[in-house]
């Protein structure tokens, strides 16, 4: 794609790095097609190709408007364009540059930021939301029907395996899991102890970043993320742990983009590049292991959702249904599995409207076949879905923990 950068923009890292991107696309259209906003809304400025094009406009210098700033807003960020694109458009990069920009020139109204404030100030921060949702399960009762979904009761098993091993690993806790699904993360700590494997907890590796990176908040992504680097480099570099191991998958995708993050920090790139290098995915670790020496009871009816961090970000579409079936479960088909299921960290809160349609399609999608339970591999996928689901919806993971 041909363009002229407006001097403004031209002598800026955010802007010389946006031409680079924008001059990869060649405008095809081919992204349209796998665009949940747009296949829901049919408007091409809420498609990545249209999406592109504003942001062009507005590095060449054309006005500004509070529609520019919408349009962009309504990106999920699937990254199921990305997936799609023949020419390697790194389309996420460029929204988030995008975005940086367009909210430097167009001031949101006082209800926005004061929703998007309290976003950032709660739910990175894990005592602040647990305290939240203490509050939450509390008046509970009292709540109308539509909150009350969004607050869950705690289930499931949440006792850690205290075995020791000779493999060590680390695992992220992650900052709203603990409070809505505590017995993910203990579930991978018991299967993962099976296969030999023990989990290493540093309480202070919380938050990815993710929530204030893709709010435009970057200097308190880069605390949170530096604050991880500190504490998980020396036990990666001496190798007392072999790998980072993440069971949100939305949390995953960030920490192994902690390394382009960080790339021109002189302290920190090097040490970036290494903690995404060893970070995975739970089901790259499981992939690679003998399930044998799991006992899984598996005669039932699933259906996998695979969040769009999993196949479109991380590239690991196919892993987990693989270990699945491997383990003796039946997966159903699942009709247009590359849509977004409307989660989208926090798409659901601030899009309700596009987040709830596409959270509809969704589970038509997932209970077509009446699988006897959903499940998925990302805290926000797992939350939103279980809401208005007929049927439980868990983390695959827990179903190898028997």
């Amino acid at each position: 794609m041909q363009t002229k950068i407006s001097h403004k923009y031209s002598q800026s890292l955010l802007g010389q790095r946006a031409e680079e991107i924008l001059r990869s696309c060649v405008h095809c259209g081919f992204c349209t097609a796998t665009c949940p906003t747009y296949q829901l809304l049919g408007d091409e400025l809420d498609s990545p190709r249209g999406r592109i094009y504003l942001i062009k406009q507005m590095l060449e210098g054309n006005e500004v408007t509070e529609k520019t700033q919408q349009h962009l807003d309504r990106c999920l960020v699937c990254r199921s364009c990305e997936t799609t694109c023949p020419s390697g458009v790194e389309y996420s990069r460029l929204l988030e540059i995008g975005k940086h920009l367009v909210d430097d020139e167009i001031k949101r109204p006082l209800f926005t930021n004061i929703q998007r404030s309290l976003l950032r100030f709660v739910l990175p921060y894990p005592k602040r939301f647990s305290t939240a949702m203490f509050f939450g399960r509390l008046f509970k009762p009292l709540l109308p029907a539509k909150l009350k979904h969004s607050i869950p009761d705690i289930s499931g098993n949440t006792v850690w395996s205290t075995a020791t091993q000779a493999r060590k690993m680390l695992i992220l806790n992650g900052c709203v899991q603990p409070s809505l699904s505590p017995s993910i993360n203990a579930a991978t700590s018991r299967v993962l102890n099976k296969l030999g494997i023990e989990l290493i907890n540093k309480s202070l590796a919380q938050c990815c970043g993710a929530v204030n990176q893709h709010m435009n908040d970057e200097p308190t992504a880069h605390v949170f993320i530096k604050q991880n680097i500190d504490q998980w480099f020396p036990l990666i570099d001496s190798g007392e742990a072999e790998a980072i191991v993440i069971t949100a998958s939305g949390c995953g995708a960030m920490v192994k983009e902690y390394a382009y993050i960080l790339r021109d920090d002189a302290d920190y790139a090097e040490k970036a590049r290494i903690i995404s290098q060893h970070c995975k995915d739970i089901s790259e670790i499981i992939a690679q292991e003998d399930l044998s020496k799991l006992t899984i009871s598996a005669d039932k009816n699933i259906s996998f959702h695979s969040p769009c961090t999993l196949q479109h970000a991380q590239k690991l579409n196919g892993v987990v249904e693989g270990i699945l079936s491997a383990a003796g479960f039946n997966l159903n088909v699942i009709k247009d599995s590359h849509l977004c299921c409307g989660s989208a960290g926090t798409y659901s809160i601030l899009q309700p409207e596009i987040s709830q349609q596409l959270k509809h399609n969704k589970l038509q999608s997932l209970q077509q076949n009446k699988p006897e339970l959903i499940a998925t591999a990302n805290i926000g996928c797992l939350h939103h879905l279980a809401g208005d689901a007929s049927v439980e919806v868990k983390h695959w993971i827990e179903l190898l923990d028997q």
